[in-house]
């Protein structure tokens, strides 16, 4: 049997992450497990989350996702089978930012909801320009030599930010980033490839992109004059709005039909085929919604297709 698994640093995960940001808000912790379960039972082993995931909903505070995980580890007795990423910056409730004492204390509120001790990609959520590289790199090293985060991640930074910190952790035998989430998808390109792609690249960091289905647009169910019922319709339907999104939809109609496969699947295929990508990251509000997202992991494009494919969404 072919491996499926990716790697980032010295994790081995599967070519799709399952994204936590409906847990607790969307999905209450009932559907979270349904859909937590199914990931794991068909293979899957990559669980993101953040410590501010989904403090946007009325109610809510923060903490709901990895408190939804958390109970579900306890649950099921599985932490040592998951791969689990989280996120530290965001403010829950607050402050902000990465200073020493935010990512201290933050890690241990972390921990705490997520009912672990350790978490295995611990991501910085949003730069904070406002703390040197050598503040925060040195306070991710302590938690990974403290043994509470395995492999340290950024989302949300500039290339020049990502340059800078890389440099430190190299000169000062620190630990260093192995992974980044960039928002990234076959709708919106310019929001990771060039120079913030070509640093991954060149260090061998791993590309786990958010925002993989341009939050539901490449399902296919946005469709001029079509009304969607859902809580992100407002942000995918503007794609309809450009050229380039029903050109994207287009081709994915036909790459999709020649595989009898799910738009989302093939659109996730493509981002799992660029350069320096491990895998896409995409949630499930729904068990139903899963095996579209999973069957990423043995849809093998052809050339002539990812070239229509990464044409129309130029």
């Amino acid at each position: 049997m072919t491996d499926i698994r990716k790697k980032i640093g010295n994790l081995s995960v599967h070519p799709l992450a399952l994204g936590g940001n409906v847990f607790g808000w969307t999905a209450d912790e009932a559907e979270s497990f349904a859909v937590l379960d199914a990931y794991a039972a068909a293979g899957g082993n990559f669980v993101d989350t953040a410590d501010v995931y989904s403090v946007w909903a009325p109610g809510n505070k923060g903490g709901e996702s990895e408190t939804v995980i958390g109970n579900w580890f306890a649950s099921r007795g599985n932490r040592a089978d998951i791969v689990l990423a989280t996120k530290v910056g965001g403010g829950v409730p607050e402050p902000r930012g990465l200073s020493a004492a935010v990512i201290k204390s933050g890690v241990e509120d972390s921990l705490r909801r997520l009912r672990t001790d350790y978490i295995d990609l611990y991501y910085t959520h949003y730069d904070d320009p406002s703390v040197p590289v050598e503040e925060f790199i040195t306070a991710l090293d302590a938690l990974v030599k403290e043994g509470k985060v395995r492999e340290i991640a950024a989302s949300n930074i500039s290339a020049e930010r990502l340059t800078e910190a890389l440099a430190f952790s190299d000169s000062s035998g620190l630990a260093k980033y192995a992974a980044i989430q960039p928002h990234y998808n076959l709708v919106s390109r310019d929001t990771y490839e060039g120079p913030l792609a070509d640093v991954a690249a060149r260090h061998g960091l791993a590309a786990v992109p958010y925002w993989a289905l341009a939050s539901g647009f490449l399902t296919g169910k946005y469709r001029p004059g079509t009304t969607v019922d859902s809580a992100r319709a407002g942000s995918a339907g503007k794609y309809l709005e450009s050229e380039r999104g029903p050109r994207v939809l287009a081709a994915l109609d036909e790459v999709a039909a020649a595989h009898d496969a799910e738009l989302a699947t093939v659109a996730l295929a493509w981002l799992a085929s660029r350069p320096t990508v491990a895998a896409p990251l995409a949630s499930a509000r729904t068990v139903e919604q899963l095996p579209a997202l999973l069957a990423v992991a043995d849809l093998k494009l052809t050339d002539a297709e990812l070239a229509k494919l990464t044409e129309a969404s130029a």
